[in-house]
């Protein structure tokens, strides 16, 4: 792969600082998320020597335990879903650091004797009290567990200098635009917005990140980048999974609140928004703001016209019998929650005038895989005796999100030989391939960035209020008028035939490229 040569003063990305040292706190420590991805994620920054050399991770949850079983049982998981990322050499180093603090986060008696810890470990360790605090929680005690931590007097409201406090909000944020803002107010009557970072970690992903630097530091791409040649874009986010006995909590939330509200706003705004005026947080995040209060509202009688949802029912996923949603532990057999959910949007603004947005997800689909795909529009029909009922395949540029993070573009070449016959070509790029290594994990990037107190990867206030503004209307619709059965797709199905419907109107069809064999050609699904 060539590489530019670039002087110190051409550098155009910033290095790898050390933050300060700080404290984090992970409220649910006991749960999946802490063992599977935020311990992992804080451990490979350790290894990678991008943290402080005074730091301590403190884990807090209702469940006793000592800090050794705590330990322990983070070594276990680590091991058994990372085993090529643990060894002891750097496990035992890494382990003095953690430590474990069992309590109940909705009682202020725990939250004041948390604090004493705090302060107790900080004094031994000379570390200066500087705390992030993670909400691995059930969303429904964030707002309890920040008027808790307010009263024990550990938030330190507007502090830029040590001792400092930041809060790290997980999804969901709010279950409503009501919920959404009343949580707001709860944390902007303890601290400045910002000390609050709401995390998404696809934000954390090099794809997604790639997609400014793709955008903004390349002439090829953004002249075309509008209206005038792009015909529609699509963003689908596929998982093979179920519900995985979290049933009680999807059937409060559904496809709309856990993907679209969330990831999939993200990756829309990040694709549509306008060059920034520089690379700064509240610079970035003012234009995504921009796109998302740009969108064009659904109103409910319309709504139906614009979206299908549907439920997955028995069939088979990744080669294995599965049962239907409406059977799995924590389902309510009458469910009327959506596991799939298919959209079009339209964005009112000058670049993208017209142009569809066509957004699909869904649980059990045959393949894990989250694309951007933008569509330009094809070439006239006046060469190359080409079937106008059949239009040549146009130019596609799918962003891989996951796996395999990377990029393809679709082309047409001649074939070999006397016949202009021609023939669909993609060419690749992935970052494991080249750069020789994965990508870090996208929390590795969050956490880093939370403890040096950059936001641009995480929502703002108003970010997440104008996400919620646009689905809010939706979310009305689909509760006054839901049917007593959804749409129906089998487990291992790319969803219903509703949902190819929804887009075969406009002339038009799913596609998501998959990556191309050694011969350079690919197939789309």
């Amino acid at each position: 792969m060539a590489e530019a040569i670039i002087t110190p003063s051409q550098t155009p990305t910033r290095g790898e600082p050390s933050p300060p040292p700080f404290i984090l706190v992970i409220f649910g420590a006991s749960g999946d998320l802490t063992h599977r991805k935020l311990v992992p994620a804080v451990y490979n920054l350790f290894r990678e020597k991008l943290l402080p050399e005074n730091y301590a991770v403190i884990g807090f949850s209702r469940t006793p335990m000592s800090h050794e079983q705590f330990r322990t049982s983070l070594a276990e998981a680590l091991a058994g879903h990372r085993p090529e990322s643990f060894d002891e050499a750097h496990w035992q180093p890494f382990a003095e650091h953690v430590f474990y603090h069992s309590g109940n986060a909705s009682e202020q008696e725990s939250m004041d004797a948390l604090r004493q810890f705090v302060e107790k470990l900080a004094a031994d360790r000379s570390i200066p009290a500087n705390c992030l605090f993670y909400f691995a929680t059930q969303p429904q005690l964030f707002g309890t567990i920040v008027q808790r931590i307010t009263q024990a007097g550990l938030t330190r409201r507007g502090a830029s200098q040590p001792p400092w406090s930041r809060f790290i909000i997980e999804k969901p944020f709010g279950r409503d635009i009501h919920t959404a803002r009343q949580l707001n107010d709860q944390l902007r009557g303890a601290v400045d917005e910002s000390q609050v970072f709401r995390i998404d970690h696809y934000l954390g992903k090099e794809a997604v990140q790639n997609l400014l630097v793709f955008r903004f530091a390349n002439s090829l791409f953004e002249p075309l980048w509008n209206h005038k040649y792009i015909d529609h874009v699509q963003i689908a986010v596929s998982e093979t999974v179920g519900v995985a006995g979290r049933g009680a909590f999807y059937e409060q939330a559904g496809a709309l609140r856990d993907m679209v509200q969330s990831h999939m706003m993200h990756l829309l705004s990040l694709v549509a928004m306008e060059s920034p005026v520089r690379l700064e947080a509240d610079a970035i995040r003012d234009e995504k703001v921009k796109v998302l209060k740009a969108l064009r509202p659904i109103p409910r009688q319309c709504v139906p016209d614009c979206m299908v949802r549907g439920q997955y029912t028995a069939g088979t996923s990744t080669g294995e019998p599965t049962p239907g949603y409406r059977q799995e532990q924590g389902v309510a057999p009458d469910s009327r929650t959506e596991t799939y959910a298919a959209l079009q949007v339209f964005i009112d603004n000058w670049r993208w005038s017209g142009v569809p947005f066509y957004l699909r997800t869904g649980k059990r689909m045959p393949v894990r895989i989250t694309e951007i795909g933008i569509h330009f529009r094809p070439v006239p029909n006046v060469l190359f005796n080409v079937d106008p009922t059949r239009p040549m395949a146009p130019n596609v540029l799918a962003i891989r999100i996951q796996p395999r993070e990377g990029m393809s573009l679709q082309f047409q070449v001649k074939a070999p030989g006397p016949a202009t016959r021609i023939k669909t070509y993609k060419m690749d790029f992935c970052y494991a391939e080249a750069f020789g290594r994965e990508p870090p994990e996208a929390y590795e990037r969050l956490l880093l960035d939370a403890a040096l107190g950059d936001s641009t990867l995480f929502a703002r206030c108003d970010e997440v209020d104008a996400g919620w503004a646009f689905l809010q209307p939706v979310l009305d619709a689909c509760q006054e008028c839901c049917p007593t059965r959804l749409p129906q797709y089998p487990a291992g199905t790319w969803g219903p035939v509703e949902a190819d419907q929804l887009i075969a109107r406009d002339g038009r069809q799913w596609t998501l490229t998959k990556r191309p064999d050694k011969t350079g050609q690919g197939s789309s699904a």
